[in-house]
């Protein structure tokens, strides 16, 4: 099987289990379990890709680099949503789409997903099937992957932390990572993808690039920094003077 053949097959296996996910949102009334979903479908891809061509030098610790994302990522969106009511973003969608947002919901929200999740996916198709030998761009894709996992967990976890104490009920994050960027996950999770391209360019895929440039477009001007700061201001007041004194995305020096 091709790459494009992989490609196609690990699209209908993302496919299928957003499907899978869509009927069990259908019982559950509650399309946030998506976000769990979304880091998952790349670690599908990744062992469709894997099992379904010739692999190359890269195939088998790419899909634990791969794993290692997903799976840390999957685990921390769960528990941060568990118990709580379906998240803001998707209430404002079913309400656009009612009545018949339970049928809608599955190619407005699954399904669009698993087509998304397939383009960011190329470095990962890619990289698997490439043949040429490891060097030094590898280690350069290994590195900035490294920095975009830790930079992202690391503001996961601070942020997490932050919450669970009752006193900062209401407030804005400021310490940690968050003292440097706005947003110190989604930009983890751009370097993650960088590196996942670095490391397809290595194995002289160089045709994967709309990969990371979807995923920093998704990240900078759809579904990250914009839609979560469309109305956050009218919830918290302070986070106005947080805008003027952070950086967007790139981390910098505080303006303060």
């Amino acid at each position: 099987m091709n790459h494009w053949d992989a490609g196609l097959a690990g699209l209908v296996a993302m496919a299928a289990a957003a499907f899978v996910v869509w009927m069990v949102s259908i019982w559950k009334r509650n399309v946030s379990i998506v976000d769990v979903l979304w880091s998952l479908m790349f670690l599908i891809g990744a062992l469709v890709y894997a099992r379904t061509t010739v692999p190359g030098p890269r195939a088998s610790w790419l899909v634990w680099l791969v794993a290692l994302w997903a799976l840390r990522l999957a685990i921390y969106i769960a528990a941060r949503n568990w118990g709580h009511p379906e998240d803001r973003r998707y209430q404002a969608i079913r309400a656009r789409n009612d009545p018949g947002f339970a049928f809608k919901s599955l190619y407005l929200v699954f399904l669009l997903q698993a087509v998304l999740a397939s383009i960011v996916a190329l470095p990962l198709l890619g990289a698997t099937t490439g043949q040429s030998a490891v060097g030094w761009l590898d280690f350069a894709g290994i590195v900035l992957f490294a920095f975009g996992f830790l930079f992202e967990a690391i503001g996961d976890w601070q942020l997490s932390r932050f919450k669970a104490d009752a006193a900062n009920k209401g407030k804005v994050m400021r310490t940690g990572l968050w003292r440097f960027t706005r947003h110190p996950n989604y930009f983890g999770e751009f370097c993650v993808w960088w590196g996942f391209y670095l490391i397809a360019l290595a194995a002289g895929a160089w045709w994967t690039i709309p990969g990371p440039l979807l995923i920093s477009f998704l990240l900078l001007r759809v579904s990250g920094v914009r839609l979560l700061e469309k109305d956050i201001g009218k919830r918290r007041p302070e986070y106005a003077d947080y805008i003027r004194q952070t950086n967007a995305f790139f981390p910098g020096p505080s303006r303060e």
